[in-house]
């Protein structure tokens, strides 16, 4: 289907290499030696590096290479446009900025319950459909940051779309938050092929715990972020991961053991399994997801992707947690800080959590309130 994408590694340009501003002599190198390698998608969006990736790709990619010599994929994110002819200006200021004629790839950005109708109000996805008609997006596409229910809306009212981008790694393919696993389910009953993002998260699986750390120090020698890029390249329907390479050394590394890309192996599996269950075992709450509490709560809150939010803050640290408690499963929802302390839920809950004070925790941790 994407005849011009040669391997199933994307240098996905996020987190690029600084030295006060994006240092251009180490991203050249950088795209000289993933090109050389036979690789050749390179994924970019407006806000990226405060709006200074998509320079990035032409200062150090399109002025340098034929056009025919990579695939480029853009976005169009939410703050770019209020109407239907903003999002035609948009798109010529990317490709005026990028330097390029047309996109091989431009996705609608982050969609979830969010932004979603702001897409639809706007005719997002039609405007997509005729600027390709026009010839100046080759395929497009959406990434996702929401619930397989409403991945399964989005891709049902919108048939067309070719490609989804999902968040998709070991410790998130059974989170009951991120739902990975079931997101790519999802993207396979459509026929949609994958391209995955935070294979790593955010490098959180290259820095690990000891303990973690030790059960892959066991295996053949590879680094962690190999094991986290192969689980989910390995996935069946992904065509696609992109990898936020940040330096030369991650370059060579990721290159390394996708130049010839092959699965993990029967005992690779088993320890990433031991590495999630010592992942889950850190975890302040032991939710299983059974969702009982869901349904009899009066303030609709969605309680175990609550729970599932703080557990991923406390182990990683990084911004999905945030983004996921404040833009998908409280939207539309209530907050943890909502809780009428009704006891409903704790009267369903088979783990007998005292969910009404692990409440307040959620709602200190990502609303700075106490109850």
């Amino acid at each position: 289907m994407f005849e011009k994408v040669k391997k199933n590694l994307g240098f996905g340009m996020m987190r690029l290499p600084e030295n006060g501003d994006i240092d251009y002599e180490q991203v050249s190198k950088m795209v000289d030696l993933f090109l050389a390698n036979g690789f050749n998608y390179f994924d970019t969006a407006h806000g990226y590096h405060d709006g200074k990736s998509e320079v990035a790709v032409r200062e150090c990619l399109v002025k340098r290479y034929p056009r025919e010599a990579y695939t480029l994929t853009d976005k169009l994110t939410a703050f770019m446009f209020a109407s239907e002819a903003d999002i035609y200006k948009a798109f010529e200021e990317q490709l005026r900025i990028c330097g390029v004629d047309y996109f091989d790839f431009y996705l609608m950005h982050s969609q979830g319950r969010g932004n979603y109708d702001q897409y639809k109000r706007c005719n997002a996805y039609g405007v997509a459909q005729k600027l390709k008609a026009q010839g100046k997006i080759k395929h497009v596409g959406l990434s996702f940051h929401d619930s397989a229910e409403f991945l399964e809306q989005i891709l049902t009212e919108n048939p067309e779309v070719e490609v989804v981008q999902i968040q998709l790694n070991y410790v998130d393919f059974d989170d009951p938050g991120v739902q990975a696993g079931k997101c790519l389910e999802v993207c396979r009953r459509h026929n949609k092929p994958v391209i995955v993002m935070e294979p790593v998260k955010g490098g959180n699986l290259a820095r690990l715990p000891k303990e973690a750390e030790a059960v892959l120090r066991s295996l053949s020698g590879g680094s962690n972020a190999s094991y986290a890029i192969r689980f989910a390249a390995g996935q069946p329907g992904v065509f696609m991961v992109l990898s936020g390479m940040s330096d030369l050394n991650q370059m060579k590394d990721n290159i390394g053991f996708m130049r010839e890309f092959v699965p993990l192996t029967d005992e690779e599996k088993r320890a990433i399994e031991k590495v999630c269950r010592i992942f889950r075992s850190k975890h302040t709450i032991q939710c299983t997801g059974c969702r009982y509490c869901v349904s009899g709560c009066p303030k609709h809150i969605l309680i175990p992707d609550l729970f599932s939010d703080l557990n991923a803050k406390k182990q990683y640290g990084d911004w999905n947690s945030d983004f996921y408690y404040g833009e998908v499963h409280t939207v539309g929802r209530g907050k943890a800080s909502d809780c009428i302390r009704c006891g409903k839920c704790e009267q369903v809950c088979p783990q007998h959590l005292k969910i009404r004070d692990l409440l307040v925790e959620v709602a200190k941790t990502f609303e700075g309130k106490r109850q």
